[in-house]
């Protein structure tokens, strides 16, 4: 593979062409907080938070899909960077409960989100879906990052049991024609609940435990 060179962060570094700028950037420990990113699966470029300010580029560009190039200058914490990143905070905290999401409230103390910014009319608010002796689903508590959908699909478990239903603010993790867990294809794996990152899946025992 082809050794490239660019700068991140005002250093100058090489590395393989073909990695992408988090990739980059992390083998030279700096850090890029991410969401819907999971270095087991196909970076889906969703959330945006792995954004980073490369010099021409017009828009702020996700570093998990992003490949580098030759004599690139990319700056991972810029004032324009944080800003989005603390928006996107804040407006997930608008449109779910973080309350178990201990990286998202990090990155909330980090950036210094406030999230009363985008407070809701109504609040998102939903029962905990409990149809299995597995697990539970807190879809108040989904920020749509679809790890779980990927796991459940041909990139882990091949049972396509999760999906994304709806469009544009109607989206959320369904199973198909909304059918209780044991009416699908779900072997109850649990590597759904392992990739989640808000609590919005967990063994079933572990929320009884809670009330």
């Amino acid at each position: 593979m082809n050794q490239i060179s660019l700068t991140i962060d005002g250093k100058r570094i090489q590395c393989e062409e073909g990695l992408t700028i988090l990739e980059a950037a992390r083998s030279q420990g700096i850090d890029i907080p991410t969401i819907c990113y999971h270095e087991s699966l196909t970076p889906p470029g969703l959330c945006r938070q792995c954004v980073v300010e490369v010099k021409g580029a017009r828009v702020l560009l996700p570093s998990c899909i992003t490949e580098v190039k030759d004599g690139m200058v990319v700056e991972t914490s810029s004032p324009r960077v944080m800003r989005a990143r603390r928006t996107i905070l804040e407006m997930l905290s608008a449109s779910a409960d973080l309350s178990e999401a201990p990286d998202l409230k990090k990155q909330i103390d980090t950036l210094q989100a406030q999230t009363e910014r985008f407070k809701p009319k109504v609040p998102n608010i939903q029962e905990p879906l409990i149809d299995n002796p597995f697990y539970i689903r807190d879809y108040g508590k989904c920020i749509l990052c679809g790890k779980c959908v990927q796991v459940c699909s041909e990139e882990v478990q091949l049972s396509y049991a999760l999906t994304v239903a709806g469009r544009g603010f109607d989206s959320r993790i369904a199973t198909f024609y909304n059918r209780p867990l044991p009416e699908t294809s779900c072997v109850f794996c649990g590597n759904c609940i392992e990739v989640c990152p808000t609590g919005a899946l967990k063994p079933r025992k572990e929320f009884e435990n809670e009330i």
